[in-house]
């Protein structure tokens, strides 16, 4: 921009998202497809919200940091996917800046609350294998809701500075995201100021926010590996079995997605497509995993569904 008084005269006052509008005349393929991951993710999140909550078998601190996950996991597909659903029954899809910038805050928030989260499991998971006799002493209340504490100030400590540079940069046209939501990769492509630092910022709590989930996550596996293989009982890391899965399958994904930002001859669509399945794809695992991992969970569905049967028989 020219000069401040241009800027401050000429700046954006709504952003244009592209989303999959290349897609022209077949739309609805990509929004049913969409649309039913999303209700799933709904569904089953709110399931083991549900049982998890009202089943006194469950009362355990797994199950406590398991209810947890699966509420991120449908706050943090609420923040995108509605929006990406509208914008296919719509010509433009629209959004305030305000509206943006809290959009991409929430975005990277909760996505960052996911892996800490992911995080205190795997530490209670180390505490209930390799001290077995203290766990409950250990594994408080108390110490269930500082952990949580922590997760989420350490997830919205991460995102704020970055959140905070991009909102203070001048954006004066062209307004147009090439994303599916607000990005902070897509919309900083359109600030009219130099960017370098936003580069630097970005990266290093991106960095941060995996990195120190991903060391404490594999240091308290190797800890719990070390204990079983001296106990020569290496089974047990069955009962870890769900939560591995679902932790390779979040770490892997944000690989592919920063792999997709990475490379250059990767069409936009492409990267869209990318990031809302790594959006998604944890999120509508989660459920599944644990549920078909989990006995215990397992019984309390049934149970649930078979307190309701009756009660709906009963109203027809």
């Amino acid at each position: 921009c020219p000069s401040t008084n241009w800027t401050q005269e000429k700046s954006v006052s709504f952003f244009i998202l592209q989303g999959l509008s290349s897609l022209g005349d077949r739309p609805m393929i990509p929004f049913v497809i969409l649309l039913l991951g999303y209700v799933i993710i709904l569904g089953g999140n709110s399931m083991i919200i549900f049982v998890t909550l009202t089943d006194p078998k469950l009362h355990s601190p797994m199950y406590f940091f398991l209810c947890h996950l699966s509420f991120v996991d449908i706050v943090y597909t609420t923040t995108t996917i509605p929006k990406m659903l509208a914008g296919f029954l719509s010509d433009v899809s629209i959004i305030s800046v305000p509206g943006c910038f809290l959009q991409m805050h929430f975005f990277m928030q909760l996505n960052c609350t996911g892996h800490a989260i992911l995080t205190v499991m795997a530490y209670d998971r180390y505490v209930a294998i390799c001290h077995p006799l203290h766990y409950t002493s250990i594994m408080t209340r108390r110490v269930q809701t500082l952990l949580i504490a922590g997760a989420w100030g350490f997830s919205t400590f991460c995102p704020l500075p970055v959140t905070t540079i991009a909102l203070l940069r001048p954006y004066c046209g062209p307004n147009v995201v090439k994303h599916g939501w607000c990005d902070f990769s897509s919309v900083r492509r359109l600030a009219c100021a130099d960017t370098s630092v936003d580069n630097i910022v970005s990266l290093f709590f991106a960095a941060l926010s995996l990195l120190i989930p991903g060391v404490l996550i594999l240091t308290s596996y190797v800890l719990i590996g070390i204990s079983l293989s001296r106990m020569g009982r290496l089974k047990a890391f069955r009962t870890c079995a769900a939560h591995l899965t679902v932790v390779s399958i979040s770490f892997t994904s944000a690989a592919f997605v920063y792999i997709s930002y990475r490379v250059t001859n990767f069409s936009p669509e492409v990267r869209i497509i990318v990031a809302v399945l790594y959006a998604a794809l944890t999120p509508f695992l989660n459920p599944v995993i644990y549920s078909l991992r989990n006995k215990e969970l397992q019984e309390s569905i049934r149970r649930t569904l078979v307190r309701f049967r009756p009660a709906t028989v009963l109203a027809s």
